[in-house]
């Protein structure tokens, strides 16, 4: 069962959900402004969200803002009627490549087999909607390039567009009184390829990014709100699987080799999987 959690005084969120890939959804509470970050992946999602936030005495949001483009973060917006919604001018474009389509079970079966929609996004789709497709894509209100800082009242919120393997158009949005950096997706895979892959040239210009935030909490949209150390452990991860494969490019076993001689230990299943998504990244495939 989803809940709204309170991680420090000003920032709120509410977990996800795998099945139907419903994303953390966060609440960036000030004195004059209530900030939500992501909009849920269907109305019924972003009512949930809402409705616990009322539960808890907080006022609705008066801001929203999209991480990125896909449909889990952005399908909730049409329940955000009163709400002014912030995205970057990337993601815009990515929504409105949407506006046209149809979410049919035909019309995205079509979709998964020339490779525009994924097969686990239809499926959770599915899941979430049930039969009755009542998804409309809306644009945001207000967009910005690289960098929009808002003042909620005691406390502020950084918007950076960051990019990334994931998503082009990936934004992170950053507390700075609550030291807290909400990632998005910023940093997992391309999932809209033939094989899901990480490029080790952009993960180690993201993670640089990233560097440059002073956070001792991290959002990952599909998992949890982690300590500084747990989000650096992952990171350091990344950044030696990333150099590693700049120097072996597309070779599994000495990729691993090298990383289990680096750690002096086996891979466990996580690095696999990573080790798998850099694999792929850097055989040129398109």
């Amino acid at each position: 069962m989803q809940t709204l959690k309170q991680h420090s005084d000003r920032f709120w969120y509410m977990d996800p959900v795998a099945e139907t890939d419903r994303p953390i959804l966060g609440a960036v509470v000030g004195d004059t402004h209530t900030f939500m970050i992501d909009a849920g992946n269907s109305e019924a999602h972003t009512h949930l969200f809402l409705d616990a936030l009322t539960v808890q005495g907080i006022k609705r949001p008066t801001l929203v803002a999209l991480t990125h483009w896909h449909w889990d973060h952005i399908f909730g917006l049409s329940a955000l009627t009163d709400t002014v919604s912030i995205a970057s001018t990337a993601t815009k474009a990515g929504m409105e490549r949407l506006l046209p389509y149809a979410w049919d079970d035909g019309s995205l079966a079509e979709r998964v087999r020339d490779g525009r929609e994924i097969a686990f996004c239809a499926e959770a789709i599915q899941l979430e909607y049930g039969a009755e497709r009542s998804m409309r894509v809306v644009l945001p209100t207000v967009t910005f390039d690289d960098t929009l800082t808002l003042d909620l009242g005691g406390v502020h919120v950084i918007l950076k567009h960051v990019g990334g393997d994931h998503a082009a158009d990936a934004v992170v949005a950053y507390m700075p009184e609550e030291k807290v950096l909400f990632l998005g997706d910023a940093l997992y895979a391309n999932l809209y390829a033939p094989t899901w892959r990480m490029t080790p040239g952009q993960t180690l210009r993201l993670l640089d990014v990233l560097d440059q935030f002073d956070a001792e909490a991290y959002v990952w949209s599909h998992g949890q709100v982690v300590t500084r150390p747990e989000y650096e452990k992952d990171r350091d991860i990344l950044r030696s699987l990333a150099r590693i494969t700049i120097d072996f490019p597309g070779n599994k076993r000495v990729i691993t080799a090298q990383y289990e001689r680096l750690t002096g230990r086996s891979v466990d299943e996580e690095e696999q999987e990573l080790i798998s998504f850099f694999v792929n990244g850097s055989n040129g495939e398109a």
